[in-house]
Formats: structure tokens, sequence, C-alpha cells
């Protein structure tokens, strides 16, 4: 094994980081451009997610001591698991679930930070928070108003462009952190 130097051991881990900041660029644009797509895959992945939960109460429900809890246990894991296997049979029908739980989502998270801000109003900045509570409230309505026809982009936009901007923040915090090591060499 080599030494390295400080400066030659960020350099390689920050171009890990820029690479990966342009993968997610690269997949949020794919997302943002095929956003039904996008939100077919995000379906998908929470549905695997249910099914692992529900193996896990499952292997859970062995561990139980009374005959009331293993059962009880043993029926939530196979709710989990079945609902999650239901989920990846019907994908449509996931996308269309997931985008009401997100627009009632934002609806609720719109509604309370217009009330928070008339709680902080004094604050120097506090209009922020009513400027995010507003165009959360009108994003909310959009999708619940438009739903289910919101289903085909809601979800796929959102984390599209979520990717993306999660890939330039990573690239753009990967160059400084090269700038300051470059600096400090």
């Amino acid at each position: 094994m080599t030494d390295q130097s400080p400066t030659e051991i960020v350099r390689h881990g920050s171009t890990l980081s820029i690479l990966w900041g342009v993968l997610l660029i690269v997949f949020g644009m794919f997302a943002v451009g095929s956003p039904f797509i996008a939100a077919v895959a995000v379906s998908v992945a929470v549905a695997w997610l249910i099914i692992l939960a529900g193996v896990v109460h499952l292997m859970i429900a062995f561990h139980a001591h009374r005959a009331g809890r293993l059962i009880w246990k043993l029926l939530v894991g196979l709710a989990y698991v079945l609902f999650g296997v239901y989920l990846i049979l019907h994908p449509v029908l996931g996308v269309a679930s997931l985008t009401l739980v997100l627009a009632v989502l934002f609806l609720i998270e719109g509604i309370l930070d217009v009330i928070l801000f008339f709680n902080m109003r004094p604050m120097r900045g506090a209009v922020w928070v009513l400027v995010d509570g507003i165009i959360t409230l009108l994003l909310g309505l959009m999708i619940y108003l438009q739903w289910p026809s919101s289903s085909a982009w809601a979800i796929g936009v959102l984390v599209g462009v979520s990717m993306i901007i999660s890939g330039l923040t990573r690239v753009m915090l990967s160059l400084a952190v090269r700038k300051v090591a470059a600096t400090l060499a």
C-alpha cells in the first residue's frame, strides 16, 4: 500500500463524489424527461421496502413468546408482504396512491408553514416561511385537483428535480473541497 498525501486522498474522494453527482444529474434529467417511468420506479422501490419490512416483521414474530403476539405479528408481516407484492404487480395503482399521499402531505405542510409564519412573524426572514408555505400549498393543491392524472408527472418530476439539485450540490461542494485542499497544499 502506497502512502498518499492528504491532497491526493481529497482529490480521489472528490473525484468519486463528482462522478456520483454527475450520475444524479443524468438520472434526474431522465426522471424529468420520463416522469411516469420514474414514478413507477419509485413506486416499485417503495413496494420492495414494504416487502422487506414484512419479512422483518415475520422474522420478529418467531421471537414472540406468547401465541397471541405470534399470530398478530405474523398477520402484520403477511399484510406487509402481500401489500408490497400487490404494489409490484399493480405499479400504476402504486403511483396513483403515492401521488395522492404526496398531495395531502404538501397540503398539510403548506398549511402548517403558513401557521408557523404567523407565530414567528416578528422574526427577521420569517416571510420566507410564508413563501415556502404558499408555494407548497399551491403545489399540493395543483397535484390534488388534477389527481389521478397528476400521477403521470408529479412524483417523477419532483424526484428528478431533487436528483438534479442534489447532483449539482454534490459537484459544486466537491469542487470547493478540491480548491481548499489545493490551497492548503
